[in-house]
């Protein structure tokens, strides 16, 4: 069991991040990747990256076995939703926190002569790496970016709406079933048993599409404090999910209309019907309408929750809106919402 011990300074500095973060999802999906029996959700995309892997990103697969530890500098905060600014932190780490982490995941085994050298910070072993990773991202997440966040952006429009609704411990009571608060303490259903004292740091959750079995944390507790959990899924990876249908043409002549275009773009950030209705200033009936022509369009996704419906933009509708893709923006940890 994982449990975070919260002060009333803590509650208070709960946030959600802005969005997925691409060396979480890096990471997770490389654990996926190397587990030999791969989930009905994700066998299809495991066996489409596995095929086209190319030796250069075999690197990383070995940094990230799919049980037990992985280093913590692979997952930088770093706030960017910019995968090569992220991968600019994995390559600054420090020395002694490369050694630490390396030893930590070679403990009881010999170590690779290569893990060696990155435990020492060799030049050659950091090139390796970043190479690695690169390679890696851009053959499993990148190609699927749009719609992992499409997602995410879903999943958390539904926790926000909770925190709105319910306050901090509502929404922290109601983030996963393997997550149990009971004032001052989130209790997290893990097969290690470790406390970690927040101390005034907050807590920062971040929605994660590749992390699929349980939420989990950095190792470090003195690492800024966070915990990943794992989005609602749809039952099965299919393309429609990532890629535009092939009729999708014919069904997006429903949007040349000048309200259906201010409905996509009041759902960049996801909304309800009656926040819809709101700030287009129609009715909640018509917003409804709407949002249904959109859906079947393929352009957003709905979500109930309890007695609310949430509206986000699938890949296709961001990448409409977007008009062909949109270079992703910075995003500080400062600018994430709180929870």
């Amino acid at each position: 069991m994982l449990r975070f011990h919260f002060t009333s300074d803590d509650l208070a500095r709960v946030r959600i991040a802005p969005g997925p973060d691409p060396m979480w999802e890096t990471l997770l999906s490389a654990h996926v990747v190397n587990q030999r029996s791969g989930s009905i959700l994700f066998g299809p995309w495991r066996g489409r990256v596995l095929s086209g892997l190319p030796p250069a990103a075999r690197m990383l697969l070995r940094l990230t076995p799919p049980q037990g530890y992985s280093p913590d500098f692979l997952t930088p905060l770093t706030g960017a939703e910019d995968f090569e600014v992220g991968l600019d932190a994995v390559l600054s780490t420090p020395p002694a926190r490369l050694r630490h982490d390396i030893s930590r995941l070679a403990r009881g085994k010999k170590p690779h002569l290569w893990m060696r050298d990155l435990a020492d910070g060799s030049a050659p072993a950091l090139r390796g790496l970043g190479v690695a990773m690169r390679t890696y991202y851009e053959q499993a997440v990148g190609p699927y970016w749009s719609g992992i966040r499409a997602a995410v952006d879903l999943d958390r429009a539904a926790r926000t709406r909770a925190w709105v609704e319910g306050g901090t411990e509502h929404a922290l009571r109601t983030l996963h079933p393997s997550i149990r608060w009971e004032h001052p303490v989130l209790s997290v259903s893990t097969a290690a048993e470790r406390d970690v004292h927040l101390a005034g740091r907050g807590l920062l959750i971040i929605p994660s599409y590749f992390c699929h079995r349980a939420p989990i944390s950095l190792a470090d507790p003195e690492l800024q404090p966070l915990l990943l959990y794992p989005i609602a899924h749809e039952q099965v990876w299919t393309d429609r999910n990532f890629e535009k249908r092939a009729d999708g043409g014919r069904q997006l002549t429903a949007l040349l209309g000048r309200t259906r275009a201010a409905v996509l773009r009041a759902l960049d950030t996801g909304a309800t019907t009656s926040e819809l209705a709101q700030r287009l200033a129609i009715s909640p009936a018509s917003a409804s309408e709407h949002a249904t022509v959109l859906r079947n369009a393929g352009l957003i996704a709905s979500e109930r929750e309890r007695n609310t419906v949430i509206h986000a933009l699938t890949p296709l509708g961001r990448t409409l809106l977007d008009g062909g893709g949109r270079v992703p923006t910075p995003l500080t940890a400062t600018a994430a919402d709180p929870l």
